[in-house]
């Protein structure tokens, strides 16, 4: 197993690869988008909101090879690798997702942008099938030590999500007045499902995984709009809906053990066993939806080193990253929770490795 770290766009420079290098990580998984509104408000662990989080992609231009290598070479040349692009522009796909007059064009963009990760060397591309994206959460003291963190306290955000916005981004402000029309779940599996047949086999010829992330919160419905994996079991039906190598997990230990059914140990059995998990977000909670809260790792209803067990057994041998993490009390919060988390992961490893030679 690989350690690493997540970095948004606006994180993707000097301070944090060494950062990251520092702290013993070897892997990065990025984003090419930042999912916080305007540049000069950005927070490094957003919750959202009714309006959002500001404003889909600059254009939708897709993102290009030459972008690409550049953003590997500095993050090489720091001595890390990248392993993954986390999710892309909602400005790339709202009509994918939306099943909209665009959807057609959209997706040969996707499958250039897939084609491209490809010949980048870049071997994961993470997505979130999501209308509401990750929406309906709350900030507040929720960890140890009064740490800032998010979760529910038991309200779910039904509030109906307006034209021109999907993902918790707006991709056009100019859009006519009124709401996304309601669809049920099984309207939501049928657009999954073009998205699948379509994207699965340029991604296997290109080498890339293409790896699911579960919703969060894992409820049936946020803002009036069905979810797809909200219990564990839903994974499944994703990995069987097109069998193909590159139909793949982006495996939230968090967004499954806030899950109201299953056992987040079984899950993460089930499907490394299968050998579809592309990388793990390593993170720890306290409660079920819609009543739960994100905690330091050490702290939650997970035994991380359980989870450490069962992946080694199974030979899972991709990259854990802390995903996000309370904030702690000082003058960099970010730095401060990410730097527990990872020291926490190293030395739980260490700790397994050294036990079972």
């Amino acid at each position: 197993m690989k350690l690493g770290f997540g970095l948004y766009k606006h994180m993707l420079n000097a301070k944090h690869y060494k950062f990251a290098k520092q702290c013993g990580a070897t892997h990065l998984v990025i984003h090419l988008v930042d999912y916080f509104g305007h540049n000069d408000k950005i927070a490094d662990q957003p919750i959202g909101g009714i309006n959002g989080w500001g404003k889909a992609g600059i254009s939708s231009e897709i993102w290009s090879l030459e972008e690409l290598l550049t953003i590997k070479k500095e993050i090489n040349d720091h001595g890390l690798e990248l392993e993954a692009i986390e999710n892309f522009d909602p400005a790339h796909w709202y009509d994918v997702l939306l099943d909209g007059p665009k959807k057609e064009e959209q997706m040969q963009n996707l499958k250039q942008i897939v084609r491209n990760v490809g010949e980048a060397g870049i071997p994961v591309i993470g997505y979130n099938f999501s209308l509401a994206g990750v929406a309906a959460r709350t900030k507040g003291a929720y960890a140890r030590g009064g740490a800032i963190s998010v979760g529910m306290e038991g309200d779910v955000d039904n509030t109906p999500i307006p034209n021109g916005m999907v993902w918790n981004m707006v991709y056009d402000e100019n859009a006519p007045q009124g709401n996304l029309p309601n669809i049920e779940h099984t309207e939501l599996w049928d657009r999954l499902k073009y998205f699948l047949d379509e994207i699965l086999p340029v991604a296997e010829e290109a080498g890339v995984k293409m790896a699911a992330h579960p919703d969060d919160p894992p409820m049936p419905y946020v803002r009036s709009t069905p979810r797809l994996v909200y219990q564990p079991d839903m994974y499944q039906k994703l990995i069987d809906m097109r069998a193909s190598p590159s139909n793949n997990l982006e495996f939230c230990l968090g967004s499954i053990a806030e899950m109201s059914e299953g056992n987040v140990y079984e899950a993460t059995d089930n499907y490394s066993i299968q050998k579809k998990i592309s990388y793990i977000h390593f993170r720890n909670i306290v409660g079920k939806v819609p009543n739960y809260k994100e905690v330091f790792v050490d702290e939650g209803d997970i035994d991380m080193f359980k989870i450490l067990q069962i992946l080694k057994k199974n030979e899972f041998n991709g990259v854990l990253i802390p995903d996000h993490t309370p904030q702690m009390t000082c003058e960099a919060p970010w730095f401060a929770g990410m730097a527990y988390a990872m020291g926490y992961m190293k030395a739980a490893l260490k700790i397994l490795n050294e036990s079972e030679d």
